[in-house]
């Protein structure tokens, strides 16, 4: 009889580590309250914000090109029709997902998961009925909830988190946006793009805390041009809600006292979503931030439960949670695997986009790790200026002594497409020479990373830049 494991949690991790159980031959169970598998990423997160931020450029490019000699007029936006087209786009890919559970013959059930004991869980159904599920092994695919503040969660329809922005309620005259991260600052600018007045406030120095800030300097230049107003180190005393709009209430250099707005949306980040009813009758460990422990296999204190994706640890990652399921199953399997990736690219998918992988400079200089930089900037890349778009920048962290590629920051349009080169390079162990000598199709984006690894050994064609004698 072959192995059985059900999985807790259809998103991007969960339903990625059933269809990898499936193809090895396992007996699967997929378990999750919605009705096809897609979780937060494609129901309420990555999937329909890419979808809006799409629409969102194209009003922005619209604009810029009259800077070409090319003049739209002004954009007529039908928001039940721009919400039509995100809810489709959620609708294909979810129905996708749902047939090829079928044909990978995955048990999908739709429910609310509770577990009995380390090997057997309770589903209870929309219908109110129950059914009890016994296996051998159980991945906690749980996911994540958006973060709350006590004192600034007040009930109105007019105080949204990233779920109730995607929705599209309406396109509000004005909005603050409670977070300068990267969830903030993509549906702030989608907003921006339909024509709101868009503040965003972020209680730090600076927007996308964590991010090196000559990649953010290019964002943060866009933003403070497109968004009605820009409050670093700032934050949110307060709010009311009426039927009509907030009243926020700010503590801030340079932020008024007392600002009124249409919506506010709140994000500050998402917290790991370890309360399923009976882990406590396991053996199973959460730690003061709550994220499941696990070992390098994602297996937990119960050897026959694993974790993975958001509840399971940093970074709260779609594509982090695919690669952890894959982990999990091989461990079930028997196979001798960890999960231990030299780089997982993040991604903010504004416009510019920002995009980084392997280590940052601001992580090297905490650590205190001796790196060489070498930056090669748009405005000398040909295809950046054929596009008008040279606000952006490919830079390359690289050990002096052994000349390996460390980490990869880009910023500028497409940045998301490009990062993965940075992470193969990081992952094979690539030198700056290896990276120098991959002949790149000109004119692209793609080889402003070549030509950054031009500049580090002063060589770079399209900047001069020398070595410096003895470096």
């Amino acid at each position: 009889m072959s192995h059985h494991v059900a999985v807790i949690g259809a998103g991007p991790g969960g339903y990625a580590a059933a269809f990898y159980a499936a193809d090895l031959g396992m007996k699967v169970t997929l378990i999750d309250n919605e009705k096809n598998p897609g979780g937060v990423c494609l129901y309420r997160g990555c999937i329909p914000s890419k979808a809006l931020l799409h629409v969102a450029k194209l009003l922005e490019e619209s604009k810029h090109a009259k800077e070409w000699g090319i003049e739209f007029g002004d954009a007529k936006v039908d928001i039940d029709k721009l919400r039509d087209y995100k809810n489709r786009v959620v609708e294909k890919l979810t129905s996708g997902t749902g047939q090829v559970s079928k044909f990978r013959k995955v048990n999908y059930i739709q429910g609310w998961a509770s577990i009995v004991d380390a090997k057997t869980i309770k589903v209870k159904k929309g219908d109110a009925t129950e059914e009890i599920v016994n296996v051998d092994s159980m991945i906690l695919a749980l996911g994540s909830l958006p973060t709350k503040i006590p004192s600034l969660s007040i009930n109105s329809p007019r105080v949204l988190d990233s779920t109730g922005a995607l929705d599209l309620p309406e396109i509000p005259k004005s909005m603050l946006v409670i977070g300068g991260g990267y969830i903030g600052l993509e549906l702030g600018s989608v907003y921006a793009a339909l024509g709101t007045k868009v503040s965003v406030v972020e209680m730090t120095p600076g927007l996308l805390p964590g991010a090196d800030r000559d990649l953010v300097r290019f964002l943060a230049q866009r933003v403070e041009k497109t968004f009605e107003k820009v409050m670093v180190s700032t934050k949110v005393t307060s709010m009311k809600a009426d039927d009509r709009s907030v009243t926020v209430n700010f503590e801030g250099e340079g932020a008024p006292k007392e600002a009124v707005y249409d919506y506010v949306l709140v994000s500050i980040g998402r917290r790991p979503n370890a309360k399923i009813d009976g882990l406590d009758r396991t053996k199973v460990k959460v730690d003061a931030k709550g994220f499941i422990e696990t070992d390098g296999q994602r297996r937990t204190a119960e050897p026959t439960i694993f974790a993975i994706g958001d509840v399971a640890g940093e970074p709260m990652l779609a594509h982090k949670a695919s690669h952890e399921a894959r982990v999990a199953v091989e461990a079930i399997e028997g196979q001798k695997v960890v999960f231990e990736p030299a780089a997982i690219p993040a991604v903010v998918f504004t416009d510019p986009e920002i995009a980084w992988a392997g280590i940052t400079e601001a992580e090297a200089e905490k650590q205190g790790l001796k790196v060489d930089v070498a930056k090669f900037p748009w405005p000398a890349s040909g295809r950046a200026i054929a596009i008008d778009r040279v606000d952006g920048m490919t830079k390359l962290i690289i050990d002096p002594e052994t000349e390996r590629i460390l980490g990869v920051g880009l910023a500028g349009s497409g940045a998301g497409e490009l990062i993965a080169e940075g992470v193969v390079a990081i992952e094979m162990g690539m030198t700056a020479s290896d990276l120098k000598l991959s002949i790149h199709p000109h004119p692209t984006l793609s080889e402003t990373l070549m030509e950054a690894a031009e500049v580090f050994f002063g060589q770079a064609t399209h900047v001069y830049k020398p070595k410096k004698k003895g470096a």
